[in-house]
């Protein structure tokens, strides 16, 4: 059994999922902060990808990143790469399906922070990079793992973006999506069955890693609680 796809696929979620971490991150401290209307525009337009089909997504990139088109065109020319159908084609799309599931997440867990701790802190003249990183941040922990978990979790299961994006080409952009479809094209239901597999049981474990970090996060409100 070839495992290039598990592994390709992995890596893939892997990296998106750091991006994803970083720019849900950015945008979700700063538009908290923003007033209702704008916060209400902002959240439609960066939560789009989340209920648009897979196959839109990818077509629009295709639209910016397609060596026909004037972006792609220009990175080709300058630099001589394309940035289709290619293994790291896939981290374009999943990024943007994954990054509304890390962005809602975090923006919920920062709009819990209790900002009197932020305030006290600002009173001890701690700077704000020090109160984001060591207050907000374990304050909200529970909740931006989970944001991650479901984005990782979302970038493996991708299908219609990356395979408009990066195609199928077995050991170098196939990954455990698109190999299930070209196994059930060529009737070996064996083989997708095995792929299928693969793929529940990875999506399993981190569904129970989120349960498991809700749960201890409940928990942890109703210890707070006791405490008042």
């Amino acid at each position: 059994m070839d495992w290039y796809p598990l592994y390709n696929s992995l890596r893939i979620a892997a990296i998106s999922t750091v991006a994803v971490f970083f720019l849900g991150l950015f945008f979700a401290y700063y538009i908290a902060k923003l007033p209702r209307l704008v916060k209400g525009v902002l959240d439609v337009v960066l939560t789009l990808p989340l209920v648009l089909p897979p196959t839109v997504v990818g077509w629009l990139l295709l639209l910016v990143l397609g060596p026909k088109h004037p972006f792609g065109a220009w990175v080709l020319e300058t630099f001589g790469t394309k940035l289709v159908m290619t293994w790291w084609s896939a981290i374009f799309a999943t990024i943007v399906v994954s990054f509304p599931l890390m962005y809602r997440t975090a923006r919920g867990a920062f709009e819990s922070f209790d900002n009197a701790l932020s305030d006290a802190g600002q009173t001890l003249g701690l700077s704000n990079t020090y109160i984001f990183w060591r207050i907000r941040m374990p304050y909200c922990r529970s909740g931006i793992l989970a944001g991650m978990v479901l984005a990782f979790a979302r970038a493996l299961g991708e299908y219609g973006a990356t395979s408009m994006v990066a195609g199928y080409t077995p050991g170098r952009t196939a990954t455990i999506s698109t190999t299930v479809y070209q196994l059930w094209r060529t009737n070996d239901d064996a083989g997708a069955m095995k792929w299928v597999l693969v793929n529940i049981a990875i999506s399993a474990v981190f569904l129970l890693t989120v349960n498991l970090l809700e749960s201890r996060e409940r928990q942890a409100k109703k210890g707070g609680a006791a405490w008042v």
